[in-house]
């Protein structure tokens, strides 16, 4: 991301954090290695969400962005340009359908190099996108295979476990625990010509190319995207993250596909519903 403002301290879109790896869990061809932001009240290391990789990691894939011209016929040699963004996504739809951030697809109709958990490389255009809440979605083709499990909202308090998975520029796939700290930054967020009007905020500092990436909660479950890390005056990382909670995610990936009736009543739902059983 080229720009940033000043909210609370100086917002930069994902940058830095320097963590300790603390294990390394192999799904397919995937080498997927763990590392601990913060240690949520009651909650062990970071192998307390190995287990849970193996359901969840085959739902991520790695993005390359190209620019496309839509003036400039497919059949010219500058119909595609070189790749621009790179990021990170999830599978929402086993049918190759795939969310990620809106400043990382940039623009509708671009083209999409995704790598899958079984190591295949699946091209694609995005099909969707929404600059004003940083969320945009991807179909690849010929893709068949895992999606996210959405979790219903539920009584998420601060402290409880969240994990990410993304990839970091110069580093590997990366699952990167942390802890809920908001369900509501509480204020928009502006940067160039995406943004978002709130976001639940995480206790961990991701990295670039981790945008886009998927939320779980402790049971494996998605409960949002990564789109942000906020940063102090100086560029340094406080620690904390921006993820667009899953009711938004629903509500967005129902108006622009036939979504299943899982996201659908996730689409009608708010992130502050609380049920307790």
């Amino acid at each position: 991301m080229k720009k940033s403002r000043t909210i609370f301290s100086s917002f930069a879109a994902l940058c830095l954090a320097a963590c300790s790896a603390t294990q390394s869990v192999e799904l397919e061809s995937r080498d997927i290695s763990v590392e601990q932001n913060a240690e949520p009240a009651g909650v062990g290391p970071a192998a307390s969400v190995a287990h849970l990789l193996p359901s969840s990691g085959p739902t991520y894939v790695t993005l390359t962005v190209s620019e496309v011209d839509p003036n400039v016929a497919p059949a010219k040699s500058d119909y595609r340009k070189a790749a621009i963004t790179s990021g990170s996504g999830f599978i929402v739809e086993g049918a190759g359908y795939v969310m990620t951030a809106a400043h990382v697809a940039v623009r509708k109709g671009n083209s999409i190099s995704a790598r899958a958990a079984n190591g295949r490389i699946y091209s694609g255009k995005v099909i969707g996108i929404l600059p004003g809440n940083d969320m945009a979605i991807i179909k690849l083709r010929g893709y068949s295979g895992r999606a996210v499990a959405p979790a219903a909202p539920g009584c998420r308090i601060k402290g409880d476990l969240v994990y990410t998975l993304g990839k970091p520029h110069a580093q590997g796939d990366t699952a990167r625990v942390g802890a809920l700290e908001s369900l509501h930054f509480g204020r928009a967020v502006a940067y160039g010509k995406f943004g978002y009007p709130d976001a639940m905020v995480l206790q961990m500092g991701t990295q670039k190319g981790e945008s886009g990436g998927p939320v779980f909660d402790g049971n494996g479950r998605l409960i949002g995207m990564v789109v942000s890390t906020l940063s102090d005056g100086t560029g340094r990382s406080i620690n904390l993250a921006h993820a667009i909670p899953s009711t938004t995610l629903a509500s967005y990936l129902c108006s622009q596909t036939s979504c299943s009736a899982t996201w659908s009543a996730l689409a009608t739902q708010s992130i502050d519903s609380c049920t307790k059983s």
